[in-house]
């Protein structure tokens, strides 16, 4: 025990050398000098086992116990340091040097209140405790006296209190006593933050006890006790699955959940179900890739006829994946009409690489939650189709068809084709997160395709993304091959009637393609063969014994009826104003015709015929270029000031846009002015400038082969598209002629029966009608 200067401390004497120096001084002034033993557990300490710093200290009582012991109360007067150390049989011996503060270093008066705040403060925290500290009677004015009392009150170690007893200097010993109650206040309020934390533990753990235990005897009195085996159940199945760690963690919270709520709850209902989804997950199960290239090769040539681009891109891939295990799967979009075999080369892809197969169509689709999915805050929440789908198929690495991507749309429900970024980019699909899930999944291991019709439609970023692979209209030649190997086949097998029953010549297939199917694929083909079997289903059904039916062209009629299409397009002679042009839809590639007529006016242009912006600019480019070359084609100005000029694309009810009319307009035009005649067997495209220049379009083989259907085997194209006949079949260019032009003299040249620019002498206007002209206007 400790005594400092200016403090009064009872101490209990026990030791026999003790005792014989109290009673020494006693008998003498009463004055006993006071040093701290280093080691407590030394009996007879010697000279090195005390501090050199002590206090002189006069005993104001002493009592004496019946033990031999004295209790005494002693007045610390003040510091003093052993000069000199003496041991006798009975008694300790010390020469005592006074040891005083250093009073140049005299403290800021702020230091001794701030240690006096603390001091309460410290007070404050210690009430009602073993170490509750008493009031001090020294203000915080009187330095000296203040500081040694504050350092006797407060609890901490005594080497710590031997160290302030050491300090020479006031302000230093104010300074130590400011830091050491300051970790003294920090200590406590951890202490108490930690009190407080196992308390609250301590807490939980007993009212969980507490209500586990009345549940479950409230769930024996009810006689259901089986529903902790349903989560026992739950449970294993978690813990044995191959989720990731988050997923498990949100599966075993949820769980810890189900377990407090009543089986019966709504609540409960939509908990176990979430469980169940997690659980259901494919998180780890793949099927093993069948990467044989030849295998593939054979699967989708017995699948498909023709699109051998699409099958070299397929084949390539599949050779990739053989070498590197690793390499991520593109995401592969087929462009092309309907009906051209793209959702079904998908399937053969699934078929061919041995893999699950899932589909999912985008068209008309306009909510985010279709593809992430509904938050489990909504009342009857889902997870988006991308989850329900490879939960369908069971495997994590299925072949997933993203139908008709083309025909996307969005509203204040969100952009669909925002979300699909994530389920498509190979850089974020890894750790895709479902809105219901809200845990991430793995993507990266899918094969993603998509279809569409056209590709202005889909957005930049999601295209961005993607390969693409075209898929262009089949020719008269493709559409009868595919019909006999494999649309007859399967239509038959559908309708329970054999070769024996009919037989479909390649007649009668031309008849179908020709009079009642104008499309680039073969779905409305296969449509109208069902419609014929079921007839002869029918007559196979009323007569069992009926001759085997011969299809040829006549009984295609009689079956179908009068055919829908005609050859409308095509023109029996040569014509003034009249130009067949070539022209490009999602549906493939269309002939058009192009009618210009010249009447009495004010030199109005009339368009009409549903044209659309670009192709209305293109006739006034058209108009334009013969304005301006009016001389070199020996028209007079007055034939443009007196007359107006229509132009009029048939089948007005549908609308047409696009540049590639430019040329065909404007040859239609020139044949109006001119009285030349267009050349009825030959057809064109191209876009125009004002400077006679004809420009590269797109959509060249669907135009050739919209051509070559319509018996017209001559087509002027472009100069730089001459590259794009390269795709084109060889087959589909037997027997075309195809002039590859860069202006409009060269259009001419080809187009009209005669050439337009040789100088010749301008048309007489008829008076009458100039007359009547100037009359109206």
């Amino acid at each position: 025990m400790l005594i400092f200067p200016f403090t009064v401390r009872p101490f209990l004497a026990g030791r026999k050398s003790s005792i014989s120096a109290i009673e020494a001084a006693l008998a003498g002034n009463q004055k006993i000098f006071m040093v701290l033993q280093k080691d407590p557990t030394v009996e007879n300490p010697k000279a090195d086992d005390v501090y050199k710093v002590g206090v002189v200290g006069k005993i104001s009582q002493s009592i004496k116990l019946p033990n031999g012991h004295i209790k005494l109360l002693v007045e610390g007067i003040e510091r003093g340091i052993v000069s000199d150390f003496l041991l006798d049989a009975e008694n300790a011996y010390a020469a005592i040097l006074k040891y005083d503060d250093n009073y140049e270093d005299t403290p800021p008066s702020e230091l001794a209140h701030n240690v006096n705040r603390l001091y309460e403060e410290l007070s404050r925290k210690l009430v009602g405790t073993e170490n509750e500290l008493p009031a001090l009677s020294f203000p915080p004015e009187d330095i000296e006296p203040f500081s040694f009392q504050v350092s006797s009150a407060i609890p901490v170690k005594t080497e710590v209190k031997q160290k302030l007893l050491e300090v020479q200097s006031a302000g230093e010993r104010l300074r130590l006593l400011r830091k050491v109650i300051l970790a003294e206040i920090d200590h406590i309020n951890l202490d108490r933050k930690i009190d407080r934390e196992v308390e609250k533990q301590i807490e939980k753990a007993q009212k969980e006890y507490y209500l586990h235990e009345k549940m479950r005897l409230i769930k024996k009195e009810l006689g259901r006790e089986d529903g902790s085996s349903d989560i026992d159940e739950l449970k294993a199945k978690i813990e044995s699955s191959k989720m990731n760690d988050a997923a498990k963690e949100k599966a075993l919270a949820e769980l810890k959940r189900l377990e407090l709520m009543p089986s019966v709850s709504a609540e409960a209902t939509v908990s176990r179900s979430f469980i169940e989804w997690l659980i259901s997950l494919p998180w780890d199960k793949t099927t093993e890739d069948s990467l044989d290239i030849k295998k593939a090769m054979k699967i989708l040539d017995e699948d498909h006829y023709g699109l051998e681009k699409a099958k070299e891109r397929i084949i390539e891939f599949l050779a990739v994946r053989q070498l590197s295990k690793e390499s991520r799967s593109n995401i592969l979009c087929f462009v092309g009409p309907p009906g051209t075999g793209k959702t079904s080369v998908a399937k053969s892809i699934a078929r061919s690489m041995g893999r699950k197969f899932v589909r999912l169509s985008l068209g008309g689709v306009k909510d985010e939650a279709e593809i992430k999915g509904h938050r489990r805050t909504y009342i009857g929440a889902f997870p988006g189709q991308i989850i329900q789908l490879i939960k369908r198929a069971g495997t994590k690495n299925p072949v997933f068809l993203l139908d008709e991507i083309d025909k996307l749309g969005s509203d204040f429900r969100g952009d669909p084709s925002s979300a699909l970024l994530e389920v498509l980019d190979p850089e974020q699909n890894s750790e895709f997160v479902d809105h219901y899930i809200d845990v991430p999944f793995d993507l990266s291991q899918v094969f993603f395709i998509t279809t569409a019709n056209v590709t202005h439609s889909i957005p930049a970023a999601l295209f961005d993304r993607m390969e693409v692979i075209n898929f262009s209209g089949y020719t008269l030649v493709d559409k009868v091959c595919i019909a006999q190997t494999h649309l007859v086949p399967k239509q038959l097998k559908l309708h329970g009637i054999t070769k024996k029953d009919v037989e479909m010549t390649e007649e009668a297939l031309s008849t179908i393609i020709n009079e009642y199917t104008r499309e680039a694929g073969v779905r409305n083909l296969e449509r109208e063969i069902a419609s014929i079997f079921r007839k002869v289903a029918h007559i196979v059904v009323k007569d069992k014994k009926h001759p085997k039916i011969v299809m040829d062209a006549e009984k295609v009629r009689e079956f179908l009826g009068t055919p829908r299409y005609k050859d409308t397009f095509i023109l029996n002679d040569d014509e003034v104003g009249v130009a067949v042009g070539l022209a490009w839809t999602q549906n493939g590639g269309e002939v058009l015709l192009v009618e210009a007529r010249l009447m009495p006016g004010r030199s109005n242009l009339e368009l009409t015929g549903q044209m659309g912006d670009v192709m209305r600019e293109s006739a006034k480019a058209a108009l334009s270029f013969i304005r301006s070359n009016s001389k070199r084609l020996g028209l007079s100005e007055n034939l443009f000031k007196l007359q107006d000029v229509h132009i009029h694309i048939p089948e007005g009810a549908i609308p047409k846009d696009g540049p590639s009319a430019g040329i065909t307009m404007a040859v239609a035009l020139v044949s109006a002015f001119t009285k030349i005649k267009v050349r009825h067997i030959i057809a064109m495209t191209g876009e125009l400038t004002l400077r006679g220049k004809v420009l590269p379009v797109g959509g060249i083989k669907e135009k050739v082969l919209a051509a070559k259907l319509h018996g017209i085997n001559e087509v002027i194209l472009p100069k730089d598209n001459q590259r794009d006949l390269d795709e084109v079949q060889e087959k589909l260019k037997a027997g075309m002629t195809f002039h590859f032009v860069e202006t409009l003299e060269d259009v001419f040249r080809y187009s009209l029966t005669e050439d337009p620019f040789v100088v010749r002498p301008t048309p007489p206007l008829d008076t009458n009608q100039v007359e009547q002209a100037e009359k109206v206007f």
